[in-house]
């Protein structure tokens, strides 16, 4: 860990890679499952504001004077506040949301009233949550507080603390009689909610939080997940019970669940909260807020596999968005633009970690960019990769007015060159093209896009087509006509095309399709359906050449089909193509389509 355990300091999320997936087409996505929903308008679309943990958490000269997590105060919450409303609020944000440590002093030592909630501390807010968030109503946004989930150890009491409007219930009867430990940080005392006592305690917190008029709450130490597993963090309890709880308050409350959540339980989040953070922390616990190797870059690899499963009520949560102080923030210019680029592709929620009475001139830009802000909290679908997770990546979205949101990244060290093709949005021909970071029209463009990118930097466009439909020939993995080798096997699967797959595809085990036809030499984007529970790579070859190395990203199980695009050179006349697993594991394939004509 950062930072020794909970009791003594907040030890967060670490660096981890999560597999997730992409999502199949770019056809408007259907939740599979009811998103909680406290009120018709909550989480209508990712949420915006500003958050207190990047600055608690860094070791930036300056910000936290009197020890670790000392920036978490009243006076500067309120600065932060007064500071959102007179330059972000008229773009959409709206939330001031204080994270970890209201309730502690700066030697981490926890305040509780007398029936084991959590109490403010006197030093930290001198005039209580409640006037905080009084003066955050009056500046017209909505104020946001958070709880680790459990009963903290030092709130238990010896058993003996009263549950607030629970006649003879205590401590001693909302959790287990081993007091088996829970969350992120084994911080807190397991709630057994088959005890009628544990749900009154839950409805105790929610209550307490909705008097203070907060409209927002983040549930820290979420399992499965936040680098747990096993019975004793499994919290979807938890959570299912806080949301009841917030319900019966009859405040609408966001309800947002963190972290590192296990993308196995994404149905139980989607039903019980507004928002799930996917990954570990982006903070780099340093002497900047972030860093790029830190986990802003492990993001283009974690999300794609979640974004079928965000929609109204419900959001992919990436963290922070520390784009805002130039030094402070540990990036570049180029690193900065990549970073909210893929923050609003992907709609998660926009909350910046900044401090925002010192957001530089490029900070602000990118914050206020109306035109991607638009994208972000528009009525379309988050993008998703079109091509594999390599260096060089294409992300794309289809709007309701039938253009695209493309996003082109270099993800490489070095400077390079990356290409979206028309062919993988399924037009061919000319495109109107606008650039949303310098509100600029472009003008027509033939067939692709390609930029010359600095190392870690973005693009971000409309793609307006004025070409004509792709046509392509599908081929099934499963087909008699193909050659399998190795261990590699046809095996069913419900959501591929024609009811089949090849798996087994590991330690050598190969995939031929026999008889791909072109009438043109040339490179084809040739689209490949697969399905894969976590992040795995393939040798792709044409006939007898040696082939490229491609990582597909995890669809986020083994039954979802997704797609990329990738780039195979083929002659006139009959090919073969190969799918080749190598020394290691590589994805289940449900199908090609090869387009009638080469890239242009």
């Amino acid at each position: 860990m950062r930072s020794p355990s909970y009791s003594v300091l907040p030890a967060r999320g670490l660096r981890a890679t999560v597999a997730m997936t992409l999502t199949a087409g770019l056809a408007t996505i259907a939740p599979a499952a009811a998103h909680a929903d406290t009120s018709p308008a909550l989480a209508a679309k990712p949420y915006m504001g500003w958050s207190s943990w990047s600055m608690q958490s860094s070791k930036y000269p300056g910000l936290n004077p009197d020890g670790d997590y000392s920036y978490l105060t009243e006076t500067n919450v309120l600065k932060q506040t007064d500071a959102l409303a007179a330059k972000l609020k008229t773009y959409g944000y709206e939330y001031v949301n204080i994270d970890s440590g209201w309730w502690r002093d700066k030697t981490w030592k926890p305040q509780f009233d007398a029936y084991a909630r959590q109490q403010a501390d006197p030093v930290r807010f001198p005039h209580g949550m409640k006037a905080v968030a009084d003066h955050i109503h009056a500046k017209g946004l909505k104020a946001g507080i958070y709880l680790p989930v459990g009963l903290e150890k030092e709130a238990y009491g010896e058993g003996k603390a009263p549950i607030w409007h629970a006649d003879g219930c205590t401590t001693a009867d909302i959790v287990y009689g081993d007091l088996r430990t829970t969350n992120g940080w084994d911080s807190a005392y397991k709630l057994d909610f088959s005890r009628p006592c544990t749900q009154k305690y839950v409805d105790s917190q929610a209550q307490a939080l909705a008097d203070w008029g907060y409209d927002f709450l983040k549930l820290d130490g979420v399992g499965p997940g936040s680098f747990k597993s096993g019975d004793n963090y499994d919290n979807v309890a938890d959570v299912a019970a806080l949301q009841k709880a917030i319900a019966a308050t009859g405040r609408p409350v966001h309800l947002e669940i963190s972290w590192s959540l296990d993308i196995g339980h994404a149905a139980d989040w989607k039903k019980y909260s507004n928002g799930w953070r996917l990954d570990t922390d982006v903070e780099c616990y340093c002497n900047t807020l972030v860093s790029w190797e830190n986990s802003v870059d492990d993001r283009f690899d974690d999300t794609p596999g979640w974004t079928r499963h965000a929609g109204p009520g419900g959001w992919n949560d990436l963290d922070s968005l520390d784009v805002g102080n130039g030094a402070m923030d540990g990036l570049t210019k180029a690193e900065r633009q990549t970073y909210a680029t893929l923050w609003a592709i992907a709609k998660s929620p926009l909350y910046t970690g900044d401090d925002l009475t010192r957001l530089d001139d490029y900070g602000l830009k990118l914050l206020t960019n109306r035109e991607v802000i638009a994208v972000n909290q528009g009525g379309t679908e988050p993008a998703r990769p079109l091509t594999p997770s390599d260096p060089q990546q294409v992300w794309a979205a289809k709007n309701p007015d039938g253009s695209y949101t493309v996003a082109l990244f270099n993800l490489a060290d070095a400077p390079a060159a990356v290409t979206a093709d028309f062919t993988a949005l399924g037009f061919t021909g000319k495109g109107a093209v606008r650039d949303l970071w310098n509100h600029e029209n472009l003008g027509s463009y033939k067939n692709k896009i390609t930029e010359a990118l600095p190392a870690h930097g973005s693009r971000l466009f409309t793609v307006t087509p004025h070409g004509s439909a792709l046509h392509t020939t599908g081929h099934e993995a499963e087909s008699a006509g193909n050659t399998l080798s190795g261990n590699a096997s046809v095996a069913d699967c419900s959501s591929c095309s024609d009811g089949k797959k090849v798996g087994n595809l590991y330690l050598g085990g190969k995939l031929r399709f026999n008889d791909i036809v072109v009438d043109k030499p040339g490179t084809y984007l040739i689209k490949v359906a697969y399905v894969s529970g976590d992040a795995r790579s393939v040798n792709i070859s044409a006939n007898s050449g040696s082939g490229a190395r491609h990582k597909f990203p995890s669809t986020g199980d083994w039954g979802s089909v997704e797609t990329v695009n990738v780039p195979v050179t083929l002659k006139a006349g009959a090919n073969t193509l190969t799918f080749d697993s190598g020394s290691d594991y590589a994805p289940d394939i449900d199908r090609i389509d090869v387009p009638s004509t080469p890239r242009q």
